[in-house]
């Protein structure tokens, strides 16, 4: 990379990095190339399936992965999500291991954000529980210590905040307020990163 080029920072995410994208572009302005995919991440095996195209071919600097909301995701009355945890953790095994391949490439995984269960019950076509928040985000976690991964902690972001404060009524998006807050953090964390 020559002087007069920015690093090339990645943000692979669902719709709530959607929601912060806008403002970690506009922290890191003159800073960094901030890319991420136009459409939605999805779930885990999504994201696994265009590591290609959304990371290894853009060669980043730093990669911000988010991704476990829609893995949780279960029909009404049913039992099982939609990636399983089991899946979810290889899934989220093979991820790392690719990007952390990746030479020249500072990885970092975002912990899924909370959810307000009963909101997202009344105003959703689905459900997405708390429990499974929590156990997903203890296996990313558990991951990424193995493979000396950082994680950034987006929901203890939140909840510092106050998810009553920030979430929409359908318990699992943002306000701009939060997506704000959510995207400030996300720019403090990557700054770290382009100043080594």
């Amino acid at each position: 990379m020559s002087l007069s080029e920015k690093p090339t920072v990645v943000l692979i995410g669902d719709s709530i990095r959607m929601g912060y994208q806008p403002f970690v572009t506009e922290a890191l302005a003159g800073e960094a190339e901030i890319w991420a995919p136009e459409e939605n991440s999805g779930d885990s095996r999504n994201v696994l399936a265009h590591l290609e195209a959304w990371v290894i071919a853009r060669a980043p600097h730093i990669v911000h992965v988010n991704c476990g909301l829609h893995d949780v995701k279960k029909s009404f009355g049913a039992g099982v999500p939609q990636v399983p945890l089991a899946e979810y953790e290889e899934n989220v095994r093979r991820i790392l291991t690719v990007l952390s391949s990746l030479e020249g490439t500072q990885v970092v995984w975002a912990s899924t954000t909370p959810v307000d269960e009963k909101l997202h019950h009344a105003n959703k076509g689905f459900d997405r529980f708390e429990a499974d928040v929590d156990a997903y985000n203890r296996c990313a976690r558990s991951l990424c210590r193995s493979l000396g991964i950082e994680v950034h902690d987006l929901f203890a972001v939140v909840e510092g905040i106050g998810r009553r404060e920030i979430l929409r009524e359908d318990g699992v998006h943002f306000t701009e307020v939060g997506s704000r807050l959510l995207g400030g953090s996300v720019a403090s964390c990557v700054r770290r990163y382009l100043t080594k």
